[in-house]
């Protein structure tokens, strides 16, 4: 049985916390660090040289690589490395090598799952780091840092840019689909954790996991993911001469299904300090936001129909009270710390910042300003529609063949 080490956060510790992370469309969790292990003394009589020494070169890579990649995660783009790529593909790249070696410690018998004491850093939870003797700990350690590397590529991605102005609206079309794949892949990186790996371990270890790796919250960056390739949706749809209200508003809807969800699986964890606490108010704030233009666009369709007047206004009012609501909740949001910043408005938060002010100006309704709850619980139910995004299915690798020449003589391996 896999055995836990959790060491509380003390001053001067290893997690390092920045106070700003600049601008923010896509909210990214501080990146879990693995702590330096020693493969050599635990695996060294069971396993060759060659391939101790393969497991140690890979995880102290990325080990290195995190550690220096953690404080830019959010910061503007990356520059170009000495290999040609960006530092956070080279990141991605040492983890999906790393694994199909590490999987030879889970997919080869019991006699070396638990052989080794892996520890990360964690930044979600209030303990500073976790350490198990499970090697399937480590797996999900893995994907959810490759999925958080891409949620940070698809911030980086949606960040704005300073292209030259023939080449600005191509290229930002561009990065918006590159980005809702991104959001589909590490959605399907986080789904294949939860229905795949987390029952791998015992209950009791995963009652201990921390907060960055819990069942609820895997499930809701997961759910952000995808809320965040509908918003991408959205916004290229509003722009599209092409699309028809009844298309947008049913985006708007999914969005709001997206968040809904994602906050019921986060909302009473306890998520209180820095990371933890700003992903609950990003969640809450996103989920508000989404309200409001679903509830726009709900209303103009109303209007449009032989609905009666007082129920499209009841619609459209709803959705300047969620407005409001959501520019306190996005105020909260961007303050608590490490503090962040909005990005000029852009995509669905631009049309909804600016349509639903002046088209509420140029309507006679007359609400009472102070009966703000009884605006919401008299609005129209919005319609239901089945969830369209999907995560991407995922699949672990094929084990190493380093691993095939081991056989097991009497529960000892040999070669």
């Amino acid at each position: 049985m896999g055995c836990l080490l959790s060491t509380p956060e003390v001053a001067g510790g290893a997690r390092r916390r920045p106070r700003n992370i600049g601008e923010v469309v896509v909210f990214v969790p501080g990146l879990r660090i693995p702590r330096p292990l020693d493969f050599a003394q635990p695996l060294g009589d069971g396993l060759s040289k060659s391939l101790v020494e393969r497991l140690s070169a890979l995880r102290t890579r990325i080990e290195v690589m995190a550690g220096q990649e953690a404080p830019m995660t959010t910061k503007p783009r990356r520059t170009a490395t000495q290999h040609g790529g960006s530092t956070l593909t080279d990141l991605q790249q040492a983890l999906e090598d790393y694994l199909p070696v590490l999987l030879g410690l889970v997919e080869n018998g019991n006699w070396l799952k638990h052989n080794l004491r892996f520890c990360w850093i964690n930044q979600e939870d209030d303990v500073e780091e976790t350490t198990m003797s499970d090697s399937w700990y480590e797996v999900l350690s893995v994907l959810h840092l490759m999925a958080v590397l891409l949620l940070s590529q698809a911030n980086l991605l949606l960040l704005p840019n300073k292209f030259t102005s023939g080449y600005q609206s191509t290229a930002l079309e561009d990065c918006k689909r590159a980005s809702i794949d991104i959001f589909l892949k590490a959605a399907g990186y986080l789904d294949f954790a939860v229905q795949k790996v987390l029952p791998q371990l015992p209950l009791e270890l995963r009652n201990d996991l921390p907060l960055d790796l819990s069942e609820g919250v895997l499930k809701a960056l997961c759910l952000q993911a995808l809320g965040q390739g509908v918003e991408i949706q959205l916004g290229m749809a509003i722009d599209s001469i092409k699309a028809t209200l009844a298309v947008k508003r049913r985006l708007a809807c999914e969005m709001v299904k997206y968040w809904h969800q994602a906050e019921e699986y986060i909302k009473d964890l306890p998520l209180a300090n820095g990371w933890g606490e700003k992903h609950k108010l990003f969640i809450q704030w996103k989920h508000i936001e989404a309200k409001a233009i679903a509830y726009y666009l709900h209303g103009l369709i109303l209007e449009e129909g032989n609905t009666s007047a007082g129920i499209a206004a009841a619609a459209l009012q709803a959705a300047e009270e969620y407005l409001k609501e959501s520019k306190m909740a996005c105020d909260s949001f961007h303050v608590t710390l490490p503090s962040s910043r909005n990005p000029p408005p852009w995509g669905a938060s631009k049309y909804l910042a600016e349509r639903i002010p002046k088209d509420m100006s140029s309507k006679t309704i007359n609400w009472d300003s102070q009966k703000h709850e009884m605006i919401k619980q008299v609005a129209p139910a919005l319609p239901d529609f089945v969830l369209s995004l999907k995560p991407d299915e995922y699949q672990l690798p094929s084990t190493d063949p380093s691993w095939n020449d081991l056989q097991v003589q009497n529960g000892v391996p040999t070669k």
